[in-house]
């Protein structure tokens, strides 16, 4: 395997029968959680010194907010969250398309949750430091190789404190290190650089009356121009935190620079587009005037690989399955990897290698299909549908697209991506952590 590890650090090892986790992210620290929920020790290991609440809003679906009630997270996530009751799709002169229900609202036993990510975040590294100890995340340590073994993984991390290398002998690796993950690297050295698509994303937060009823998830315009805005805080003083993206497509196929979520965005590049979006529910312009910050960052995913586990060794989130942001399916997928994975090691005890391979075989072609979706519109394909047969507008969408064909695609979107309702109607349904390995 690629990345042998240097025989004068080879030699040293820190042995451990806990299980690593090379990054503390959100699918990261929701392995951890329910790992130790399974009784198998642990250790985080994070690049950054300084764990924030670093971000802007983030949807988790109802098969992810199943996964953190099982946690006994829930009721404290929806203290910090919006319950969005409805998704409003809408042109780009504002007029209606379609509108549906969502969370409990639908008939789910479990709700959609909008929430600021580094407030969700924050709420799980708390979590595992309660459940786990103050010891168990260890920070300023980057995943850079490891040597898996018959019997044992070597990792070698550095210590960006101290400026040396760790390696640390455990009986199994999960790298939930993202889109760049260096494990992924080590396993897939010709995969190249993330695929754009050329779309770019401006991301931001900001304080508004609510739109429409302030519990309404909108999202308006077509692939090539669009704008999403949804609540993330209850209403104070007349007043709503929304988070909102703006997205422009070009023709552009290659990017001048690696993508960054904390990259600064200038009004200036993506105002003008927006300038004339001015509906009678909302003002688009003085939304984005208003937002003190707006984040960049390009449309990327990776195809999907034939493999995630090796032995030892399994990808998991971004690492395993990098996904367009579309279907607010990122970190609700990478929960949901997080409980099968600690379902998996708990039914299969010290045979590492066949949990991970059941790990694999349960949620890599189901991601896989997502991430393909996306690509293709996922959900948002009557948007582009109407765009194309009605690009000045219309008196009647009945005229346009027809319901039933609104129902195929938005209904196919939500069982590939696993959240039909039939699935999540009964509150006493399993986690998946308690499935049948």
């Amino acid at each position: 395997m690629n990345g042998k590890l240097p025989s004068t650090v080879m030699n040293l090892p820190v042995e451990t029968s806990d299980v690593i986790i090379a990054g503390a992210g959100i699918g990261g620290l929701v392995t951890a959680l329910s790992l130790h929920e399974c009784g198998i020790g642990v250790q985080v290991f994070e690049t950054v010194e300084s764990i924030r609440p670093l971000g802007v809003g983030i949807n988790l679906l109802p098969h992810a907010a199943r996964e953190l009630d099982a946690l006994g997270l829930l009721d404290e996530l929806l203290t910090h969250a919006v319950t969005p009751d409805a998704l409003g799709y809408f042109t780009k002169r504002g007029e209606t398309i379609w509108t549906e229900p969502r969370g409990l609202a639908a008939g789910y036993a479990w709700p959609q949750i909008s929430i600021h990510r580094g407030t969700l975040h924050s709420l799980l590294v708390n979590a595992v430091v309660r459940r786990l100890g103050t010891d168990r995340i260890h920070t300023a340590h980057h995943l850079s190789r490891f040597e898996a073994g018959d019997t044992h993984v070597d990792v070698c991390f550095q210590d960006r404190s101290a400026g040396t290398d760790l390696v640390v002998r455990t009986p199994a690796l999960i790298a939930v290190d993202g889109i760049h993950s260096v494990a992924r690297q080590q396993l897939y050295p010709d995969q190249g650089m993330p695929k754009w698509n050329g779309a770019r994303l401006w991301r931001g937060i900001t304080e508004t009356t609510p739109v429409l009823d302030g519990k309404t998830m909108v999202w308006c315009g077509h692939p090539d121009q669009k704008f999403i805005a949804y609540p993330i805080g209850t209403a104070v003083d007349g007043r709503q935190k929304v988070n909102f993206i703006a997205e422009l497509r070009s023709d552009e196929t290659e990017l001048s620079q690696r993508e960054d979520w904390n990259q600064p965005g200038v009004l200036a590049d993506f105002m003008p587009a927006f300038e004339d979006w001015r509906f009678d529910w909302l003002d688009v312009p003085t939304l984005l005037r208003t937002a003190p910050q707006t984040y960049l960052f390009p449309m990327v995913d990776r195809d999907p690989v034939d493999q995630w586990s090796f032995g030892r060794v399994t990808l998991l989130g971004d690492a395993a399955h990098p996904m367009y942001p579309v279907g607010s399916n990122g970190a609700s997928q990478a929960i949901l990897d997080a409980r099968v994975v600690a379902g998996c090691l708990r039914a299969y005890g010290s045979e590492v290698a066949a949990a991970f391979t059941r790990y694999d075989e349960i949620r890599r072609p189901a991601t896989a299909n997502i991430v393909l979706a996306n690509r293709g519109s996922g959900p948002e394909l009557p948007m582009k549908l109407v765009e194309a047969r009605a690009p000045h507008g219309f008196a009647d969408i009945n005229d346009v697209i027809s319901p039933t064909e609104i129902l195929e695609v938005t209904d196919g979107y939500r069982k590939t991506a696993g959240f039909a309702l039939a699935a999540l109607a009964d509150p006493t349904a399993p986690s998946l952590i308690d499935g049948d390995f």
